[in-house]
């Protein structure tokens, strides 16, 4: 008998969860999607109205609470089947809170910090809840919800008595609960009374969380998309805004170019052999996917700056937005690879390095915007096709990583 076989069913939960079999995502998960669409765009919005050291600090900080409430459905619908009424019904309580946040962004540390803090809190109670009270007793997760689920609780009382407070308070409270927040699965939400969990015990379905990630990748790249057209139609259409578009649409399928030609395909085979995917799951997406989409969403805002004023200098925050975004993106593919296999890509680092120097030098002569924004568009192209290789060569290539990742 399979220890790891669960000991009793539910009807919520997947047959057998963490076998290696295909599943997709669901309607109801793409339709839950949706309320992130538009919670990044005012992320993209807070941002570009807010150049400023203070602004990235609150842009960054409102991300990582968005992304955690998005990964907890992500890992819940792993594990829980989501064309079930009562689990479909959940994650649409939770898509409600959750459009309530991204409402409450724009004032989110003034006077809509209860609402975006309260939303939260529901979200992410009624998700771990629900996987408690659907979980029979003596069913081999139940242990690790109930784990979660006591985390969550306390945690929520730091949202709430940071909103509550107000003022320069709110932001040490609320600092104290995101540590505590992201600190969960790092120390696997010990409690005293069920100790923590082993990364081993949360098996997962590869197909289905590898997928749902690439599909967040994918809402994040299709906002570029809406920013820059509505930038472009709102500029007046014309010959410079224009040329400043196809840029920003080149730019854009050449981010997706590098994270799907490649990364996405190696990344779902590793998972699919690894002997502890939980833990992949836990560092290389649930961890490591924030400098990806965060690079995405602040690339978004540096086209948006070019096409609205293609012959613009840039001052010195449009210039680091404009390049750190790519930088970003390329340091989160980085740390993405490092996470799963322990291997680094000379070429992407290479990439961030030149860059960094494009940076300098764009900010030394003060050239104008659309010279910037096809610097950057110009590395990524050749980043491509630099790594590009026909796919006899690519499987070969993948071979010798793996082999070198495991060492000796």
């Amino acid at each position: 008998m399979n220890p790891m076989r669960p000991i009793k069913t539910s009807p919520q939960l997947r047959a057998q969860p963490g076998d290696n079999v295909e599943i997709a995502s669901s309607f109801i998960e793409l339709f839950f999607d949706l309320v992130f669409v538009f919670a990044v765009t005012q992320l993209s919005n807070h941002l570009l109205g807010h150049l400023d050291l203070r602004g990235v600090a609150q842009t960054t900080f409102l991300l990582m609470v968005l992304w955690w409430a998005w990964i907890y459905t992500t890992w819940t619908t792993n594990w829980m089947d989501p064309d079930l009424p009562l689990v479909r019904l959940m994650l649409m309580a939770s898509m409600l809170c959750g459009l309530l946040m991204a409402v409450a962004i724009p004032d989110a540390f003034g006077d809509r910090a209860l609402l975006f803090a309260g939303a939260y809190v529901a979200l992410q109670l009624i998700v771990n809840g629900f996987k408690l009270v659907a979980t029979p007793e003596g069913h081999e997760f139940q242990p690790i919800f109930a784990r979660i689920f006591i985390w969550y609780v306390w945690v929520s009382a730091l949202w709430i008595a940071g909103a509550l407070a107000g003022g320069d308070a709110l932001y040490v409270i609320w600092a104290i609960a995101l540590v505590a927040d992201y600190a969960g699965p790092y120390y696997r939400y010990w409690n005293p009374w069920h100790g923590n969990a082993e990364t081993t015990e949360w098996r997962i379905t590869p197909s289905h969380f590898v997928e749902r990630f690439q599909l967040f990748v994918i809402i994040a790249l299709g906002e570029s998309v809406v920013v820059t057209g509505a930038a472009t139609a709102n500029a007046g259409l014309d010959t410079e805004s224009l040329l400043a578009l196809v840029g920003a649409f080149v730019f854009t399928a050449t981010m997706w170019w590098l994270y799907f030609d490649e990364v996405a395909v190696y990344a779902l085979r590793h998972m699919n052999r690894a002997e502890d995917p939980g833990r992949l799951g836990r560092d290389a997406y649930t961890y490591g996917h924030i400098p990806i989409i965060a690079g995405i969403i602040v690339s978004a805002v540096g086209d948006k700056l070019v096409i609205e004023d293609p012959a613009n200098t840039l001052a010195t925050a449009e210039l680091l937005v404009v390049f750190g975004g790519p930088m970003l993106y390329l340091a989160g593919h980085t740390v993405f690879r490092w996470a799963m296999i322990r291997s680094v890509s000379r070429k992407r680092v290479l990439a961030i390095a030149a860059l960094g120097a494009f940076a300098v030098v764009a900010w030394l002569v003060e050239i104008r915007a659309d010279a910037s924004a096809a610097i950057t568009t110009a590395v990524l192209v050749l980043l491509a096709i630099w790594e590009y290789r026909p796919s006899e060569k690519r499987e070969e290539r993948y071979r010798e990583t793996i082999l070198a990742a495991k060492g000796p």
